[in-house]
């Protein structure tokens, strides 16, 4: 990943010019327009509702909160979290 781009690699010569008018010569930050929701771009969101889902079949299948919680090193009150928001889908 980049840190900076220099602005007359990737804007019209005319751009470039109207804003050195405003910050000639320092660091212009441009936000983007559009994100990306959390954990998109690197698995996680994926990864956490296929354990999530285990951790559902596992209590309907009898598996005690307590040991969800000592397989998956989470806390009950998770774990408890966890099988609540599958309930309600």
């Amino acid at each position: 990943m980049e840190k900076y781009v220099n602005a007359q690699n990737v804007l019209p010569e005319e751009l470039v010019k109207e804003i050195q008018k405003y910050v000639n010569g320092k660091y212009v930050y441009i936000p983007q327009t559009t994100r990306k929701e959390w954990g998109c771009s690197t698995g996680i969101r994926e990864e956490l509702t296929t354990r999530n889902n285990d951790i559902f079949q596992k209590y309907t299948e009898g598996v005690k909160i307590s040991q969800l919680a000592e397989i998956y090193s989470l806390s009950e009150d998770r774990i408890k979290s966890i099988i609540y928001e599958r309930r309600m889908e």
